[in-house]
């Protein structure tokens, strides 16, 4: 299944912006299952699909630089969430269309980008898996996403999926599909993942 969009239109953006509290803080960004960084997992992932890279990250910036990863951390002070981390990548990127996932995701289907963005319109679209709404595996376009997130922000709305709600985005169900979380020690041990 092809993408409606050409890459050159989208940037992938990583959400690698959380505490990780239930893992003691370690970065997901960095968990290594066979070798292959997460971050570096979901670059190679959608490289063929997507122009550029975006990671938003409040920690170890060097790491990133040193990977070759452009990284951008949240522009609003206070623990806003994930919306500060969409808010910070929809300043920095280029294209018209940012897609969003979350760094800690166990896989993706491979049709993910060409069903959202056949789904998006003008509005965006967000994907359903087995598990339920997935408001950060999304596709967003820009020109009512940057305006949109900053007023969420300044009001102090960070529920992404009421700003999907407000924008019209369509919600895309992705049957038989469940993309998974490495949110508890278990859930990394169950992956077969490590840490660097």
């Amino acid at each position: 299944m092809s993408s409606p969009l050409p890459a050159s239109q989208v940037t992938l953006g990583i959400l690698a912006g959380g505490r990780a509290s239930r893992l003691g803080g370690r970065d997901k960004a960095w968990l290594e299952r066979d070798g292959i960084a997460q971050v570096i997992r979901w670059q190679r992932r959608f490289a063929d699909e997507t122009s550029a890279v975006v990671v938003s990250a409040n920690r170890n910036a060097d790491r990133y630089a040193d990977a070759g990863l452009f990284v951008v951390a949240d522009r609003v002070g206070g623990d806003l969430g994930p919306l500060a981390g969409i808010d910070a990548m929809a300043a920095a990127c280029t294209t018209p269309w940012l897609l969003t996932i979350p760094v800690d995701l166990v896989g993706v289907n491979e049709c993910l980008l060409p069903t959202l963005a056949s789904a998006a319109g003008s509005a965006g679209a967000f994907a359903v898996d087995d598990d339920g709404a997935q408001p950060l595996v999304a596709l967003w376009p820009l020109a009512t996403l940057r305006p949109a997130a900053s007023a969420a922000l300044a009001r102090g709305e960070v529920a992404v999926h009421a700003l999907q709600a407000a924008l019209g985005m369509a919600a895309v169900r992705l049957d038989g599909v469940r993309f998974g979380n490495l949110n508890t020690p278990d859930d990394l041990a169950a992956a077969g993942f490590t840490q660097t």
